[in-house]
């Protein structure tokens, strides 16, 4: 079972900035990782996915171009860059596993290991 904890997440004004960090505590260079989210009142969904070098990226259609997964695989850990944010951005943002597959992953019930998230917030 890897563990991640999921750190940046805050209150920012739309049209801002928010970077998020999730750490692994074990190796995750053979794994997809990608992130999730839940709006108030809405089903957890999908949101960016980064294969296992790096090198192949998958985004949900409302953040392209304004959001960028990167990942540090001596670090064990994954970044979400939030630009351009919009109210309609607001959740809990999740980052996540699927140990072994070392594709992209856009299926949520796929991946194997969860963080607790992190709340972000945008004001308009």
């Amino acid at each position: 079972q890897v563990q991640l904890v999921e750190s940046g997440g805050g209150l920012v004004q739309a049209g801002g900035s928010l970077k998020l960090s999730c750490a692994a505590s074990g190796r995750t260079f053979t794994s997809a990782m990608g992130w999730f989210r839940q709006g108030p009142g809405k089903e957890r969904e999908f949101v960016a996915s980064i294969n296992w070098t790096g090198g192949i990226t998958a985004y949900t259609d409302s953040v392209k171009g304004r959001f960028t997964i990167s990942r540090d695989n001596a670090k064990s850990t994954v970044y979400l860059q939030m630009n351009s944010l919009k109210a309609e951005d607001t959740g809990v943002y999740y980052c996540a596993v699927r140990t072994g597959f070392r594709g992209t992953t856009t299926d949520r019930t796929l991946y194997d290991s969860w963080g607790q998230g992190a709340q972000v917030t945008v004001s308009s």
